[in-house]
């Protein structure tokens, strides 16, 4: 009697679970293309989708840096480094588990790392740096689900770390 009560519950736990969509997954299947009424200025914006070797993937197309590195935007993106990517990344050129930042805002465009912050899996799929520097680290980096804000301080950081004043 309690094998065929578990294999009841069993089955029906397995079939209830089958074909549900996430909330982005139905999101995304209600976006209309330009044929099907996207305003013109909508069409004439870059597709976030395309691979671009100078931005990578994502809806950053141009990031304003200033000339001057913006101290409190600085302090807040050294404040999250601290909490989300001190364990797997290091200030210095030297590889932890991620490679070092030393260098990375001269290495890449403010578009690309915004985008790679905030959208790393796609880029991950698409870039050839990337594919390359995760046959050396060997660990993907995770989605840390942070804001455009908190990843404009993280950039920020980024630039006081390479020197910018």
């Amino acid at each position: 009697m309690y094998k065929l009560s578990f294999f009841v519950v069993a089955l029906v736990m397995l079939t209830s679970c089958g074909d549900k969509k996430t909330k982005s997954e139905e999101d995304s299947s209600t976006i209309t293309s330009s044929e099907e009424g996207m305003p013109a200025a909508a069409e004439a914006a870059p597709d976030a989708s395309t691979y671009d070797p100078n931005r990578g993937i994502g809806k950053h197309t141009s990031v304003d840096l200033g000339a001057k590195l913006d101290v409190a935007m600085a302090a807040e993106g050294e404040k999250i480094q601290s909490v989300k990517c001190s364990s797997c990344h290091k200030m210095t050129d030297e590889k932890l588990v991620g490679p070092g930042w030393k260098g990375v805002t001269t290495r890449n465009k403010p578009e690309w790392i915004m985008n790679f912050i905030t959208n790393p899996d796609p880029m991950i799929d698409k870039d050839p740096k990337l594919q390359a520097q995760l046959e050396i680290c060997l660990v993907r980096m995770p989605n840390q689900a942070l804001s455009d804000a908190d990843a404009r301080s993280l950039l920020e950081y980024m630039r006081k770390n390479d020197g910018v004043k």
